[in-house]
């Protein structure tokens, strides 16, 4: 492929109808190297402040249904949660279980951010009678990327360029996920095939 057909191809990947599975493995791709060379400046004393660059892990298998977080950012300590829902009991679930820490959640949706953010905030409404507790949980939303953010931030990362990094992750962890041994001849075959499953 060119690298405008893997850019494509990426993107496509990233829709709202394909599998759940291929949609983590590449938005981890994508947001991994699109953090990774942006830096912050921390330390105990204000004379002796160290650079680090912010580093995206993935901490599990994807669908494992362990309770667990999904991605978890060094040094800031972020969690990040993949999802298919605007359910808010979901969302609701995954921030209790951290006890409220700060969450974001990566959304395989074409509804913009806003939009998802009214929805979960209209569901609870209807749900709970009291606002402090709607607003409490409403604050643990850090951030939401929806799959235009996660292509911009795609075309950002490509921008600087880590294409090649983002597509040899994907195969690293499609691997990984799939139990695939196979070299990269068949990629886009597989993953067009599992995304299409749901169609």
């Amino acid at each position: 492929m060119t690298q405008k057909q893997v850019i494509q191809f990426i993107k496509q990947i990233v829709a709202p109808t394909v599998d759940a599975r291929i949609f983590e493995i590449v938005s981890y791709s994508i947001l991994k190297y699109y953090y990774s060379d942006i830096y912050i400046y921390w330390g105990y004393e204000l004379d002796r402040l160290q650079q680090e660059n912010l580093q995206l892990f993935k901490t599990g298998r994807t669908n494992a249904n362990d309770g667990g977080i999904d991605f978890v950012m060094k040094p800031l300590g972020r969690f990040f949660q993949v999802t298919e829902t605007v359910d808010m009991n979901k969302y609701f679930l995954d921030i209790d279980k951290i006890e409220r820490y700060p969450i974001t959640f990566v959304v395989k949706s074409s509804d913009s951010d806003i939009e998802i953010r009214r929805k979960i905030e209209a569901q609870a409404r209807k749900q709970y009678s009291i606002n402090a507790i709607v607003s409490r949980y409403m604050e643990c939303i850090e951030e939401i990327i929806n799959v235009a953010i996660l292509i911009d931030r795609f075309e950002e990362a490509v921008a600087k360029g880590y294409l090649n990094n983002i597509l040899n992750e994907i195969i690293k962890q499609r691997k990984l996920e799939f139990n695939y041994e196979d070299d990269e001849e068949n990629l886009e075959i597989e993953l067009l095939d599992t995304s299409l499953e749901d169609e």
